[in-house]
């Protein structure tokens, strides 16, 4: 019923800069709260960022100061603007939302398909 997209994974370089987006699309009435998550090989998934519909922001101390999370409401998309990449950035980062479903009356988590980051020399 409802798809995450996520792109702008890749390869950098530490101290370089990428920009992670993801849109939802399907049967949406519309979207609470969004979300970037990360999980490191042998590590748990940990949340990086989130954002409410109006606006408000909560990120790990990892990455404070050096991601900012963001959103489009017209386009169902949010935004990760990741400057100053360590290696222990490093995982693959997961899109969340909580969507509320056109016809139904509760909200439904949604994950994406996951972007590889990897901050490497």
């Amino acid at each position: 019923q409802v798809q995450l997209v996520e792109s702008g994974g890749g390869l950098v370089q530490p101290g370089g800069s990428l920009r992670l987006s993801c849109a939802a699309s399907g049967s949406i009435f519309s979207i609470n709260a969004m979300g970037w998550y990360r999980q490191a090989p042998g590590k748990q998934r940990e949340l990086v960022a989130a954002i409410t519909s109006g606006g408000s922001t909560n990120y790990a101390d990892s990455v404070k100061g050096r991601f900012t999370i963001s959103r489009d409401n017209a386009k169902n998309t949010v935004y990760l603007q990741m400057n100053s990449l360590k290696p222990e950035d490093t995982a693959v980062y997961y899109c969340n939302s909580l969507v509320v479903v056109a016809g139904k009356a509760h909200e439904y988590d949604y994950w994406g398909q996951g972007t590889q980051v990897t901050v490497s020399s």
